[in-house]
C-alpha cells in the first residue's frame, strides 16, 4: 500500500528525468547537505551539447540579469510542504460553490495548486504591486539576511511571518520585485490552459522590466500586446513632471498558436452604419476594390482582373486618379460571393457600376483595439466599493467593467476558471459574478490575497477589516447579494425576446482558504531522522490539532484534484467517510477503522481511496483491506497517510 507524498511536486527532480531522457551523458551526482547522492546536471557539458560551437566562458548575451534571478528561479522548482485548511465559518455556500477565496502568501498558494489545476486555468488577472517604494510588501527569505538593506515593517502576517515594505531606500529596489514577480509567473505559466491568456495591471515604474520577464517566462512569441488603460483621472501633483492619465496592462498567452483574441460586441453607434436590410437581416456594404494601403495592382497582380457589371460592361479596379488599383479577392471567391447574393452593384456619380460586399450585423464584433478609454476608470472603480461599503475601505481598486471586458476577449466561457493571486478588494470576483449574471454562463473564480494587517487609523480598521482579506471577503458577500437583487428585479422587466437568467442557478458563494504548515508531523517526512527513544512517543504522525477536513484537503490537493469538487460527508457504520465527486476519491481518517466498511466503499468503485496509516493495527489488517479491494474493486488505487 503507497504512502502519499503529501508536499507539492519537485519540479527540479522532474525536468531532470527529462533531461535525462534525452541527454544521459549530462546526468552527474553530487552530495546533498545530509551527505547522500543524487542525480544533478553538468551544465557545462549540456551547454555544450546543445551548441554547435565551443562554449567557453559565460558569454555575454541579450537578457535581462538581476542579483537573486538564479535563487529565484531555484525556488519556483523547489517542492514545499505547506497546505490548505479549509475555514467553513468564513465562505458562502461551502458544500455547492465553484469558487475560491485562499488566504496566504501568492507564492506559496500557487506551489499549492500547481497540480491540481495544471493547465486547467483559462485567465489570470494581477495587479502586483507598481514598486512606487511604498507599495511592495512581501514575504521573502533572502529579505531578512540582507539587513543593510531591509526595512522592516513590525508587522506581521495572521501565521507570523514577518512583512517587509520595498522602499527605493533598499539597494535592491528594482532586483527584490523582480525576484518576487518572475518566481511567481513562472509556476503561474503552468497553471494556464494552452489558449489561456494572463493579463498584468502596471504603471511605468516597472514596465520595460515586466515586459522582459514576461517576454523569458511566457516566451516572446506569445506576447498578445500592451494595451493603455485610461484611469479616468490625471493622478500627479508636481507641476515640473508629467501627470499620469494612464496605466498599462500587459497580455500574454501561453500558447499564441491556438489562442483566439475575441472581437467586442458593438455599441449602438457602431450598429447605426448597418442601414440596410435584406431577407438574412442589417447589413452595411463595403467596396470590393481593395483601398488603403497595398491597393495597387503591382501589390497583387493576380487580383486585377475583369468583372461583368449588370449592363454587361467589363470593369477593372480603379482607383482615384485613373492608376490600377486591385479587387480584395480572387475571381473565384468573388463567384462564391455573388452566388450567395453577397454582391451589391451600386452606381456612382458618373453612373458607372461599382462592387460592393455585404457584411451582415448579426455576429458582427468590433476587433480590440490596445488603447482603452471607454472603461470609466479608477474613480468609478472607487465609487463602486464604497457604495457596497457605505464607506471607502479599499485604495485604489480595479473598475469591474475592465475585467468583463478582459474576460469576453480571452472568450472565458463556461466552466472556465479565472485566477488573481493579488485579488486586493476581490474586483475579479465582483466582475465574474456580474459577468455570469449577464448572460447565464457559469465561469468560476479562484481568489488569493495576503492576509496583510489594515492600518489601525484607516476606515476600514476601525469598521472590522483587519486585513485585507477581510475585506476582499465581505465584498464578495456583498456584491454577490446585490447582483441576485439586480437579477431578479431585472427578471421581473424583461424586453421582448431577452432570456431571463435563473437567479437561484448563479454562484455567488465561495469556498475559504488558508495556508497553514503541512498537517503531517516531521516523521511523515524524515522517518530516518527518528531515534528510537522518540519512537516511543509517536503515537501518530499526523498533527493533533488537526481536523479530517484538515486532512481532506491535502490529500485531494495531493491527487490533484480540484478543490471546487463537490464532497459529501457519510457516516458509514460507526466511521466518518467522505466522498469526492461520486467516486473520484473516497477517504477515511478514523483512528479505528470498522472493516466492514470497506466492502460499503468498495461497492462505489472508487478511483482511489485514503485511509490513515494509524487506522491498522499492523501490517496483517493493511494487506487485509489492500487484497479486499483487489478482489471487489481491482481498479481503485489504495494509500494511506
Amino acid at each position: 500500500m503507497d504512502k502519499m507524498k503529501m508536499r507539492t511536486p519537485n519540479l527540479t527532480e522532474e525536468n531532470i528525468e527529462r533531461l535525462a531522457s534525452l541527454f544521459p551523458n549530462a546526468i552527474t551526482e553530487i552530495k546533498d547537505e545530509s551527505g547522500a547522492t543524487k542525480k544533478a546536471i553538468d551544465f557545462d557539458f549540456l551547454k555544450q551539447v546543445l551548441s554547435k560551437d565551443i562554449v567557453e566562458g559565460d558569454d555575454e548575451r541579450y537578457r535581462l540579469d538581476w542579483p537573486g534571478k538564479k535563487a529565484s528561479l531555484l525556488k519556483a522548482n523547489t517542492p514545499i510542504t505547506k497546505t490548505l485548511r479549509p475555514c467553513r465559518e468564513e465562505s458562502v455556500n461551502f458544500d455547492t460553490t465553484e469558487n475560491l477565496y485562499i488566504e496566504g502568501d501568492n507564492f506559496e498558494v500557487l506551489k499549492i495548486l500547481q497540480e491540481s489545476y495544471l493547465g486547467k486555468v483559462k485567465m489570470i488577472y494581477i495587479d502586483p504591486p507598481y514598486n512606487t517604494g511604498n507599495d511592495f510588501i512581501y514575504k521573502d527569505d533572502f529579505a531578512t539576511s540582507e539587513e543593510d538593506y531591509e526595512e522592516e515593517l513590525g508587522a506581521t502576517d495572521e501565521e507570523g511571518g514577518k512583512l517587509f515594505r520595498n522602499t527605493d531606500s533598499n539597494g535592491r529596489f528594482h532586483s527584490d520585485w523582480l525576484s518576487m514577480m518572475y518566481e511567481r509567473l513562472v509556476v503561474a505559466r503552468d497553471l494556464l490552459e494552452d489558449d489561456g491568456v494572463v493579463f498584468i495591471s502596471i504603471n511605468d515604474n516597472e514596465v520595460h522590466n515586466l515586459r522582459k520577464i514576461c517576454d523569458e517566462v511566457f516566451g516572446e512569441e506569445n506576447f498578445v500586446g500592451n494595451v493603455v488603460v485610461g484611469k479616468g483621472t490625471t493622478t500627479g501633483q508636481d507641476a515640473n513632471l508629467l501627470g499620469s492619465s494612464v496605466d498599462y496592462m500587459l497580455m500574454y498567452t501561453k500558447m499564441s498558436e491556438v489562442f483566439h483574441l475575441i472581437g467586442l460586441p458593438l455599441n449602438e453607434q457602431d450598429k447605426k452604419r448597418f442601414s440596410c436590410e435584406d431577407e438574412k437581416g442589417k447589413y452595411s456594404v463595403l467596396q470590393f476594390r481593395k483601398t488603403g494601403t497595398n491597393d495597387r495592382r503591382q501589390d497583387r497582380p493576380n487580383l486585377y482582373y475583369a468583372l461583368t457589371d449588370p449592363d454587361g460592361i467589363e470593369i477593372y479596379p480603379i482607383g482615384p486618379g485613373g492608376y490600377e488599383s486591385r479587387w480584395r479577392t480572387n475571381r473565384k471567391t468573388f463567384s462564391k460571393w455573388e452566388s450567395e447574393n453577397l454582391i451589391e452593384w451600386k452606381k456612382d456619380s458618373s453612373g458607372t457600376y461599382k462592387p460592393y460586399v455585404k457584411y451582415y450585423l448579426e455576429g458582427r464584433t468590433k476587433q480590440v483595439s490596445n488603447l482603452w478609454t471607454d472603461i470609466e476608470g479608477n474613480k468609478k472603480a472607487s465609487i463602486t466599493i464604497k457604495s457596497l461599503f457605505n464607506g471607502k475601505v479599499f485604495d485604489f481598486p480595479k473598475p469591474v467593467e475592465l475585467l468583463i471586458k478582459c474576460c469576453i476577449i480571452s472568450n472565458v466561457t463556461h466552466n472556465d476558471i479565472i485566477l488573481d493571486f493579488f485579488s486586493g478588494s476581490a474586483t475579479t470576483a465582483h466582475a465574474v459574478m456580474q459577468l455570469n449574471a449577464e448572460d447565464g454562463v457559469n465561469r468560476k473564480f479562484i481568489m488569493v490575497q495576503l492576509p496583510e494587517k489594515t492600518d489601525e487609523d484607516s476606515e476600514a480598521y476601525k469598521a472590522g477589516y483587519k486585513t485585507i482579506t477581510d475585506i476582499g471577503k465581505e465584498r464578495i458577500r456583498r456584491a454577490g447579494k446585490k447582483i441576485v437583487e439586480e437579477l431578479k428585479a431585472k427578471t421581473q422587466q424583461l424586453k421582448i425576446g431577452e432570456e431571463p437568467v435563473d437567479a437561484s442557478k448563479l454562484d455567488i458563494g465561495f469556498r475559504v482558504y488558508k495556508t497553514d504548515d503541512t498537517n503531517m508531523k516531521d516523521v511523515f517526512y524524515h522517518p530516518a531522522k527518528l531515534d528510537q527513544k522518540q519512537l516511543a512517543f509517536v503515537e501518530s504522525n499526523i498533527k493533533k490539532d488537526r481536523t479530517p477536513e484538515d486532512l481532506l484537503t491535502q490529500v485531494i490537493l495531493d491527487l490533484g484534484l480540484e478543490l471546487s469538487l463537490p464532497i459529501e460527508t457519510k457516516k458509514i457504520g460507526k466511521n466518518t467517510v467522505f466522498i469526492v465527486q461520486t467516486n473520484a476519491l473516497v477517504a477515511c481518517f478514523d483512528n479505528d477503522i470498522d472493516f466492514k466498511i470497506v466492502d460499503t466503499i468498495a461497492g462505489l468503485k472508487p478511483f482511489k481511496v485514503v485511509f490513515k496509516d494509524a487506522s491498522f493495527k499492523d501490517d496483517k489488517d493493511r494487506i487485509n483491506v489492500e487484497e479486499r479491494f483487489k478482489r471487489l474493486s481491482p481498479e481503485t488505487k489504495v494509500t494511506v497517510i
